[in-house]
């Protein structure tokens, strides 16, 4: 079943649900609230029938037939009981002895009356004590209660079509804000579809608003990095297989001259020296990419320890000197704020030292290394004052065999990313105002040493 049809139905049941218990509800109370109002009513007809009986009397025929005028205007039957005497004084009613019965079981002197119980029908009735000097009688006021059923009635049929109508108004809005929901949903799952046949070119924006349209940009933002990965992975077998080619023809160009003589004597030494170290290009590429694969999915290759912040960074100081004075660079440190934080030593004193050769390789006089907290964050930056990052290598910069100007294998920054984002942080790469390039390495978990 659809999600939309699902929700609708869910929905519909809940208030299906709340609306009958509230009839439920409703109905319980309807009659005891008419009762209650009729009452009221008798009441308030009562007391002009005892302010005319007080005022008129009922001592001859005439005002006895204005009497029952009165009753009929007002569409009511009472009886006038005379408690000294014990005896029905008088009576639009015609059943005599019914009056009796009622008068012997109950409390004629009760504000509060339950309904009477008569030959087949019950009664709504309020009493009013008629007080004279002469005698202390009682005016009784009596409604059918059926009459009161019927309006009960009238009332719920009309509360059960306002229900019905309700909840067929409810049903066409909750398919309305269901379709609204669900519609971006459907096109999202379209949307994962091209992901999952690799249509990239083909996404769509999906309009929405509140989590889907968060969900919406995640999915975006899986696709162009599924779609950067699908193209770095196509770079890379090019990449790779042009990387591991050059060497092995040289190799192979050389060890063949030798075999047929064509090199001999110094040719023949020299062709050995660069087969050696075309086979040490060839071993170190090899080795890296051992270990960028390694890191994508070894757990047990990355060591995890407490490692210290000044301690780390006097040991990239002391490897990156000997590298920098060979290229007449000069090594600028600043203060290190002193942290403990958890990664592999080894492993990330490998990647900043990729990023510290990577940045005498370029620099034009010095690079600086720095170490500090920042926004509750652990900055590890190197900065050259070299040209520069091109604007269009820099989207590519951290993929594999991605070289500039004066790289070696194109595998030292990948690995240096693959390494910091195993330690938990991120790695990025800038411009800075003087023109050089700037790398920053970012941790977020460490704690404070003496804080």
């Amino acid at each position: 079943m659809k999600l939309q049809h699902q929700i609708t139905i869910a929905f519909t049941t809940l208030l299906v649900i709340i609306m009958t218990i509230t009839g439920i509800l409703i109905y319980s109370q309807l009659l005891q609230m008419l009762i209650q109002n009729e009452q009221r009513q008798l009441e308030d007809k009562g007391g002009l029938i005892v302010d005319f009986i007080l005022t008129e009397g009922l001592n001859d025929t005439r005002s006895v037939q204005r009497f029952f005028q009165l009753l009929e205007q007002y569409n009511l039957q009472v009886f006038v009981y005379d408690e000294n005497d014990d005896r029905i004084v008088l009576s639009s009613l015609s059943d005599v002895d019914m009056i009796d019965d009622w008068t012997q079981e109950y409390n004629l002197n009760s504000r509060i009356q339950p309904v009477w119980q008569g030959d087949g029908d019950r009664y709504v009735v309020s009493i009013i004590p008629i007080v004279s000097p002469h005698s202390t009688q009682h005016l009784v006021l009596l409604t059918p209660l059926d009459n009161l059923q019927e309006v009960q009635k009238n009332l719920v049929n009309r509360l059960f079509l306002i229900f019905v109508i309700g909840i067929l108004v409810t049903i066409l809005i909750s398919h309305y804000l269901t379709a609204t929901l669900v519609t971006p949903l459907t096109k999202l799952r379209h949307q994962l579809k091209k992901i999952e046949k690799r249509k990239f070119d083909e996404m769509e924006e999906v309009k929405a608003a509140g989590e889907i349209k968060q969900v919406e940009q995640s999915v975006v933002e899986m696709a162009n990095e599924l779609n950067s990965y699908i193209q770095s992975q196509q770079q890379f077998f090019q990449n790779a297989s042009h990387e591991l080619k050059t060497p092995l023809m040289a190799i192979q160009g050389y060890a063949e001259g030798i075999r047929d003589g064509v090199f001999e004597g110094d040719d023949a030494d020299r062709g050995f020296e660069v087969m050696i170290a075309e086979i040490k290009r060839l071993k170190k590429i090899i080795n890296e990419i051992i270990l960028l694969a390694k890191l994508d999915s070894e757990t047990d290759i990355y060591k995890v320890e407490k490692v210290n912040s000044k301690v780390f960074m006097k040991q990239v100081v002391e490897r990156a000197i000997p590298i920098a004075n060979e290229k007449n660079i000069e090594v600028l440190e600043h203060p290190v704020d002193e942290i403990e934080i958890s990664f592999d030593g080894e492993k990330m004193l490998q990647a900043v030292m990729n990023i510290v050769s990577n940045a005498i390789r370029h620099a034009n006089t010095e690079i600086e290394i720095a170490a500090f907290v920042k926004a509750k964050q652990f900055h590890i930056e190197i900065t050259d004052n070299g040209s520069g990052i091109d604007e269009e290598l820099m989207k590519k910069l951290f993929h594999r065999f991605v070289k500039g100007e004066s790289g070696e294998t194109g595998l030292g920054l990948a690995i240096a990313r693959a390494i910091v984002e195993r330690s938990g942080g991120v790695i990025k790469a800038s411009n800075t105002t003087e023109g050089g390039a700037r790398f920053t390495m970012i941790f977020t978990e460490f704690k404070k040493i003496n804080a």
